[in-house]
């Protein structure tokens, strides 16, 4: 079956199981609010320990219905609910952004010590950044969520990163994925130069956080 027919032949499978997609989506949101309230309390007690907040903000996303589809038709996995739980690691996303590199780690390293925290993989991108100069710690973790009758384990992808990784990853994407205009190798190189000083700059102001002691 050609992909164009794959992908008319999805949405019926939504429509019968509408209830159940939607179902599923409000645990991947319940995943995210556990996890997110996690890294609260977590940047509650380190700014007791450090005198600030570690956290610059968090911001969750749960991937839409078209995104889902095409990641589950890309990777040839059946185009059923079922299998977005069963084949899926990032249907549900939380970033975190960090004052400096070292907090990244100190938050990663803290919340995977927590006994209701099991790591499915880890991908560090700052010790070995990707070839377009992208850098974050990625984690995918399986969390519970407590139901009135049940309790589920979510999985819930996990990015940490610094205010300047955020800020490079996010104007990459803007400039990289604008429409109607062709990406040259110039550019990506340009791009690619801009996450080095945008390293240099993590580099910096952590050196500055180990003079002042914070």
């Amino acid at each position: 079956m050609k992909v164009n027919e794959i992908t008319k032949s999805f949405e019926p499978i939504f429509e019968e199981k509408e209830g159940q997609y939607d179902e599923l989506m409000a645990y991947y949101k319940c995943a995210m609010m556990e996890v997110e309230t996690k890294f609260r309390v977590l940047n509650e007690e380190f700014s007791l320990q450090y005198d600030r907040n570690p956290i610059s903000a968090i911001k969750s996303r749960l991937k839409n219905l078209k995104s889902i589809r095409d990641k589950l038709i890309k990777n040839d996995f059946s185009l059923s609910v079922d299998s977005i739980e069963e084949n899926l690691n990032d249907v549900a996303g939380v970033r975190v952004i960090c004052s400096f590199e070292r907090d990244v780690y100190l938050l990663a390293e803290a919340l995977l010590s927590q006994d209701d925290i099991e790591l499915i993989t880890k991908k560090d991108y700052i010790a070995a950044p990707k070839d377009n100069g992208y850098r974050s710690l990625h984690l995918i973790v399986a969390v519970p969520i407590y139901l009135v009758n049940e309790k589920r384990t979510m999985r819930v992808e996990i990015q940490l990163r610094t205010i300047a990784m955020d800020s490079w990853a996010t104007l990459e994407h803007q400039l990289r994925y604008k429409k109607n205009i062709e990406f040259t190798e110039e550019m990506a190189e340009e791009l690619h130069l801009c996450s080095k000083l945008s390293a240099e700059l993590d580099h910096k102001m952590d050196n500055l956080r180990k003079l002042v002691n914070v």
